[in-house]
């Protein structure tokens, strides 16, 4: 895949992987939280990308969220947080 994931400082705290829209207000929400909590992760703005890459990354975000929702956060490529679920992600990340 061609395109490049924005990376944010912050503590390791496992392989953190945000699929978001620029625009979408949630996904505003959940990168302004992973910042509080001090969260290294890498960002893929979806919408900035082009068609082609935008298809692919779809198609592997569906491999943890089938229904496609933003913002949608990979943990380890194993655990998902659909949504802004503030609660869950502090359960996650306050340790």
């Amino acid at each position: 895949m061609a395109t490049e994931a924005k990376h944010v400082e912050g503590k390791d705290k496992g392989d953190v992987k945000l699929y978001a829209l620029s625009t979408c207000i949630w996904c505003g929400k959940t990168k302004k939280l992973l910042k509080d909590l001090d969260v290294a992760y890498d960002c893929i703005d979806v919408d900035l990308q082009d068609y082609d890459d935008q298809q692919e990354i779809l198609k592997e975000m569906r491999k943890f969220n089938p229904d496609g929702g933003f913002p949608t956060m990979v943990i380890d490529n194993k655990d998902c947080i659909v949504g802004f679920d503030e609660k869950k992600i502090k359960e996650r990340f306050e340790k």
